[in-house]
């Protein structure tokens, strides 16, 4: 049985491009602009970021197929998913615009092949699990499963103005919007990350029959220990803005929360609870479980507002060696944190000056101090302690809260009191961290990662009968905010357990503990107890009938804060020059290597003593496609990076 979500309006079909034939599942993009508009805009463009499209109209098609094409390799289906699509001025003004939108076009419910009954189902994952197409093409394009539409206006004079879509495919947007996360995003609105449930009524689709979505047999209220299938409406309505208490009851999004998501931020404080929920900013020192602990001081400036730390302090004898406590408002946060550093203070808490949590957002990084945002009633509650006497904070790692997950280990899903509509319920919650792509808000450090999203698909049953892995590839290792963050990948699409074996250099090979595939075969392990400056290395264990198979050795160097690193020279994207950004410390004479997936070495350049700082280093001569460790040495320290190189 069939309910329509959407009005059924007559489209002419004028292009479709096809998943590649090894893909997964078949997703199929309909083109429904008209001539010289959107997807055929014929305006010349020069080919970014991995599009090679010479025109917007082309970039902006061969982007949705890029997005079809990551949700393809991701997804099990045997019949084709369409994806109605149209690029159309959407609402906007000079300073905010609504991006895009994609959703289901029908629901279904009580097929008898489904995995739950009396509950609707988008149609994507309906006919994935019905094995048929429920809603075969015909005249119009009816047939269609998913309808997409995004903003042709973006970037125009009021319009967001200058801050329009960026096609490539590398998620290097800068000031621009990345479209490829923005369609990753809603695409996975229209394959099943949503409620068709009214959550400001609380009133399930009125189909006939009035039944729950297939969402709300997860979506699980703490407060009240029920799902929302055993809810009444009134009950789904509090429920919806029971901020931090609603969460997703699924056993996959469960077991890969603690590889997915990093411990919160805390301040601990010597009043209350004794512990204040704070928020990372994106920049400064990472926050770690020792934390840095000093008496709090109020910032006080010479211009009104005094507290907001737009201007250097006045009494910066008073902030030396303190964590300074300063006002959001008139300037960036990084101006705040950077005076407040300049005046001597070892910390910086922002305190928000409206209701609502604060994530203070920019880029520095000269700030190397520890930086976090804390609520306007949390703050007015330590500015009330600090007039007591002296009150000693602590910025930190929680030891066991993980950001963006309950107390009981669930995941939070957005629930912000007013009700959001178009947004609350159907998102993960924005406390999480590092971001996740189903988030209300596309924030600009995601990298093209399904994360979370993946074992939830998992849990609403797209992964049914996936098969064992045999293979394993590491996909990435890097340091993030401190620590080394590991990403592996099987072919196979398992989801199993795995075990992962860590040493810290020269030691010997320890047993970690266990991880999981999350559905497609992706696995991600934060070490957050890697000590600054140590060199580990890590493989994971496959079990098998046979024994353990350990694959995908990975090697990290956790860099002392500013101390020797190397990464790719920004913007060294493509061509046969390989580049490299390389902080030296001190006068010692340093070399860069080259080493291959094996731990072959393959090129060694010596550097000579270029002195303390950051240096841009180009090598000499380029070996063939394929991945690599880039590495420096310079006295007894190292540094390195992993590259991949396609040419």
């Amino acid at each position: 049985m069939r309910a329509v979500l959407r009005t059924l309006a007559a489209a002419t079909l004028l292009a479709a491009l096809a998943q590649p034939a090894l893909a997964a599942a078949t997703i199929t993009i309909i083109n429904t602009d008209g001539a010289g508009e959107g997807f055929n805009d014929a305006t010349p463009a020069a080919p970014v970021g991995g599009n090679p499209g010479l025109t917007i109209g082309q970039q902006r098609l061969n982007c949705f197929q890029q997005a079809a094409n990551i949700w393809g390799a991701t997804l099990t289906s045997t019949v084709t998913i369409q994806i109605r699509a149209a690029f159309n001025p959407l609402t906007c003004n000079a300073t905010s615009a609504v991006l895009g939108s994609a959703g289901p076009r029908f629901v279904e419910i009580n097929e008898p092949s489904f995995q739950f009954q009396n509950v609707w189902y988008h149609e994507a994952l309906a006919c994935k699990q019905a094995g048929v197409d429920l809603t075969p093409p015909i005249v119009g394009d009816e047939g269609s499963d998913i309808n997409a539409q995004f903003n042709s206006n973006l970037g125009n004079v009021g319009c967001l103005t200058g801050s329009g879509w960026y096609y490539g495919f590398d998620h290097n947007e800068g000031a621009l919007i990345d479209l490829l996360a923005v369609l990753l995003h809603e695409f996975g609105h229209g394959l099943g990350f949503s409620t068709v449930t009214s959550g400001s009524t609380g009133n399930y689709l009125n189909g006939p029959p009035s039944a729950p979505a297939l969402w709300d047999r997860f979506l699980y209220d703490e407060t009240t220990g029920l799902h929302w299938t055993q809810n009444t409406p009134a009950q789904r309505v509090a429920s919806a803005i029971n901020t931090n208490n609603l969460t997703w009851d699924g056993t996959n999004v469960t077991a890969a929360v603690p590889g997915a998501l990093s411990h919160t931020a805390e301040l601990v404080v010597p009043y209350g609870s004794g512990s204040v929920a704070a928020n990372f900013a994106a920049f400064g020192a990472a926050l770690t479980l020792a934390g840095v602990t000093a008496e709090a001081a109020l910032v006080v400036d010479p211009v009104a507002p005094t507290g907001d730390g737009c201007e250097l302090p006045l009494n910066a004898g008073a902030l030396a060696g303190k964590i300074a406590v300063v006002d959001r408002g008139v300037c960036t946060f990084v101006i705040k944190a950077k005076n407040a550093q300049n005046a001597g203070a070892i910390g910086c808490i922002i305190v928000n000056n409206v209701a609502g949590a604060i994530s203070p957002g920019g880029a520095d990084p000269t700030i190397v101090i520890p930086v976090v945002g804390i609520t306007q009633a949390e703050g007015n509650a330590l500015k009330a302690a600090m007039l007591g006497g002296p009150t000693n904070v602590t910025i930190r790692l929680h030891p066991t809260q993980l950001a963006g997950a309950h107390a009981s280990g669930r995941v939070r899903m957005f629930a912000p009191n007013p009700f959001q509509g178009g947004s609350s319920v159907s998102h993960f919650d924005v406390s999480a961290f590092p971001n996740l792509l189903m988030e209300p808000a596309i924030n600009a450090d995601l990298t093209g990662s399904l994360d979370l999203t993946v074992p939830l698909f998992q849990d609403i049953g797209w992964f049914l009968g996936n098969p064992v892995a045999t293979q394993l590839a590491l996909v990435s290792a890097e340091v993030v905010k401190g620590h080394p963050r590991l990403r592996w990948y099987t072919p196979d699409g398992a989801n199993e357990r795995m075990q992962l074996h860590r040493r810290e250099l020269p030691g010997d090979w320890e047993l970690v503990g266990d991880l999981y595939a999350d559905g497609t075969g992706s696995v991600t392990y934060e070490d957050l107890d890697a000590v600054p400056g140590r060199s580990y290395e890590y493989e994971l264990g496959i079990l098998t009938a046979s024994g353990e198979r350990r694959l995908g050795w990975a090697h990290v160097d956790v860099p002392l804060e500013g101390g020797l690193a190397i990464a790719r020279a920004p913007g060294n994207t493509s061509g046969r020059a390989l580049a490299f950004a390389v902080r030296l410390e001190g006068n010692d004479a340093a070399k860069l290597e080259l080493l291959d997936a094996s731990g072959r070495r393959v090129l060694r350049q010596e550097l000579g003593a270029l002195g303390s700082g950051e240096h841009q280093v180009t090598l000499e001569s380029v070996p063939p496609s394929g991945i690599y460790w880039a590495r420096v040495m310079q006295a007894d320290r190292s540094a390195s990076t992993r590259v991949v190189l396609v040419w």
